[in-house]
């Protein structure tokens, strides 16, 4: 049975790799498998596991972030935020790609939608930037690693569905991926000032108009986004509401922002919807084909197997993540983070517990690992991204020699967390002495 188990494995991911479609890959080959060696009885147990991913309240933070994510979008937000960071930092070396870094992270902690970053940072900043003399390289792999800071910093979609798989409150892996996405955005602009103080000539000053009212741009396009942040992480570190009753307090907030720029049209919310309706339904059918996937993986033993063969590796505990670890970001190279997250994490999520290994800094680890599949050549999402809307001056391998750096620069990232746990669980811990918990 072990030989089957590993050729179903192998036949759903080359059946990935060839780009039939995820959700129904997935059901197809637990199908075929399922009904071939446990019978079409076996099924019997799915629509319970499908009405459970139904009813989970915490997965109804989903799309209320999409929609909020993509509001803000729609409201020009970002076009605002870039031209105020470059009025900030135009005058340094460098100063336009550290603009881009910071309005990344702000943009992650106010949309979280990926696609959406890159593409809109791609449009605005990337022809700025080389207009500028700014070297393609530089200028893409920054923008493409900034826009896909929305992975790990809350209120991240890929922590909620993490959360759910993984058995971790969401509210947790918010606090817990707070230190470690800021830790993520030093290192990103500690590379880009050490490239332009080594190599001035890549990444040129600006000669910025000191006439602009800065500190009126800075009022009306940096702190509303800010007071967002605010009110919807805020209310999730202090207990004040759940985090789906957060999202749905920052889709509020999105609507309010877009109304405050004279932006929310009855068109804009036609799109929103249609778009948010169109993620959520591939994000929960997906759910459904990786529980359908998950069923027939265990009942077939898969999970003894894998259980088995990790628990026998040598070096314990760090043996198992340098593994897991490996095995994520190799993934990465050829899987999207959604295809990795509901297929390959519920295989490791026993096992860690099997080891007694801290699930909530565990799934931080995942997180930061499976931004990398947004970046990492030759099917980064990102990249793609980035790529649709380049100038034609802009090549492909110019974005893919840009963005070895910020792959590398998140491994370090790993690596700090493995090494210092408390990267991720200090703000958790303090929130709940606060609470009183601890």
């Amino acid at each position: 049975m072990s030989a089957w188990i590993a050729i179903m494995f192998l036949t759903l991911i080359v059946l990935l790799m060839l780009g039939y479609p995820v959700a129904l890959t997935l059901g197809a080959v637990a199908l075929l498998f399922g009904s071939t060696f446990l019978g079409l009885g076996f099924f019997d147990l799915l629509p319970l596991n499908i009405w459970g991913v139904m009813t989970n309240f915490s997965l109804l933070a989903v799309p209320l972030f999409i929609f909020m994510g993509v509001i803000l979008d729609k409201s020009g937000l970002a076009e605002d935020l870039l031209e105020t960071m470059g009025l900030m930092f135009g005058r340094l070396h460098g100063g336009l790609a550290l603009s881009v870094v910071f309005v990344g992270a702000l943009l992650a902690a106010t949309t979280g939608v990926v696609g959406a970053t890159v593409v809109t940072m791609g449009i605005i900043a990337l022809p700025t930037m080389l207009k500028h003399a700014y070297s393609p390289q530089l200028a893409s792999g920054t923008i493409a690693a900034a826009g896909t800071l929305g992975q790990i910093i809350p209120p991240s979609i890929i922590l909620i569905l993490l959360g759910d798989v993984m058995g971790v409150p969401v509210g947790q892996l918010f606090m817990a991926a707070v230190v470690p996405g800021v830790l993520l955005v030093l290192l990103f602009c500690l590379y880009v000032s050490a490239v332009a103080w080594l190599f001035p000539a890549v990444a040129p000053a600006l000669k910025v108009d000191s006439s602009r009212r800065l500190l009126r741009r800075v009022l009306f396009s940096l702190l509303p986004p800010l007071i967002l942040v605010t009110a919807v992480l805020g209310s999730i570190f202090f207990g004040i509401a759940s985090p789906t009753e957060s999202a749905a307090v920052g889709a509020l907030g999105a609507m309010c922002l877009a109304a405050t720029h004279r932006r929310l049209t009855m068109a804009n919310l036609q799109d929103a919807s249609r778009l948010t309706i169109r993620l959520t339904s591939m994000v929960f059918l997906i759910l459904i084909g990786a529980n359908a996937f998950g069923l027939v993986f265990r009942g077939m033993g898969g999970d003894t197997m894998v259980l088995d063969l990790m628990t026998g590796l040598p070096g314990g505990v760090w043996g198992f993540l340098l593994i897991s670890m490996l095995v994520i970001f190799l993934l990465g190279f050829f899987l999207d983070f959604l295809q990795i997250c509901f297929i390959v994490v519920p295989i490791l999520t026993p096992i860690a517990q099997h080891l007694q290994v801290d699930l909530l800094w565990f799934a931080i680890l995942i997180a930061i690992n499976l931004q990398t599949s947004f970046l990492t050549p030759p099917f980064g999402f990102s990249l793609f991204y980035l790529k649709a809307v380049a100038p034609a001056s802009v090549n492909i391998h110019h974005i893919y020699r840009g963005i070895i750096p910020f792959v590398a620069l998140q491994v370090i990232g790993i690596l700090f967390l493995i090494v210092f746990p408390d990267i991720a669980l200090w703000l958790p811990d303090l929130m709940d002495k606060i609470h009183g918990l601890k």
